[in-house]
């Protein structure tokens, strides 16, 4: 009898850790908060243009005592698109929920929003899942995601309509059409370029001190995110080649360089 439960109750825990070994943990997109507004260093004050600092704090919420915003409908798009890209793509919810988002804006997970690295602010995409067909139209307003080969980072709601919420990452067809007119933009836009993640600050600290004798006309800062830390510089001539060619000059082991546009 006794022999019996012992083989009842083995024969129960390989059940168990069979169900725990066949769960598949949904995939989010890796994506640092924005730096801060500024410190005491004046190399390491914040671009006007990058994503903006929540009142001079890596975590920001929204305030307290505030209802919560309505989901923004999704925007209209007219005429053909001006690019169209194939890639993976993840998305976002907590712990970005109530952040400032690169365009200024807090971030609403229930809206149709989505990051990308390079679309102005503002740009209009249609998010096409190739293994569901199903599509969503979103508008830029953060940026993201920086994780190797994937193109776009979806909202919550925006990863539910194109069927990517359970899935966690999927390849889709990003078609982006003409970006909002901005008086006196840049032509061709303002770049920058973001090495990371670093798990221990001083490795950062210590980049960014490199940088900052290597680029001396440069703004230079190292800023704390969920899961590490960046290093962000902003040359004086913050077009995309001066920039990409900065980019390929920097070679730091388990850190990788994007190429982020800021407006």
């Amino acid at each position: 009898m006794i022999r019996a439960r012992r083989i009842s109750a083995v024969g129960l825990l390989a059940l168990a850790l069979v169900a725990v070994g066949c769960h598949k943990k949904t995939t989010r997109a890796y994506r640092p908060p924005p730096p801060p507004a500024a410190t005491s260093n004046a190399h390491s004050n914040s671009n006007r243009n990058a994503r903006p600092a929540p009142n001079g704090s890596n975590s920001t919420t929204a305030s307290s005592g505030t209802s919560p915003s309505l989901p923004t409908p999704p925007p209209n798009i007219n005429g053909k698109p001006v690019s169209s890209e194939l890639g993976l793509a993840s998305w976002y919810g907590p712990p970005y929920a109530g952040r400032k988002g690169a365009d200024g804006t807090v971030y609403d997970q229930n809206a149709m929003t989505a990051a990308h690295l390079t679309l102005p602010m503002g740009t209009t995409v249609r998010v096409t899942n190739l293994e569901t067909n199903q599509s969503a139209i979103v508008r830029i307003t953060d940026r993201g995601p920086f994780v190797r080969g994937r193109i776009i980072d979806l909202s919550l709601a925006a990863a539910k309509a194109t069927g990517l919420y359970r899935m966690g990452v999927a390849k889709v067809r990003v078609e982006a059409y003409a970006p909002p007119v901005r008086p006196n933009a840049t032509p061709g836009g303002r770049w920058c370029v973001q090495i990371g993640a670093f798990s221990k600050e001083k490795d950062a600290i210590q980049l960014k001190n490199h940088l900052m004798r290597r680029y001396s006309t440069a703004k230079v800062i190292e800023f704390a995110g969920p899961t590490g830390h960046w290093v962000r510089i902003n040359p004086q001539q913050p077009d995309k080649a001066h920039v990409t060619e900065i980019a390929g000059g920097i070679h730091v082991p388990d850190a990788e360089p994007y190429i982020i546009r800021t407006d």
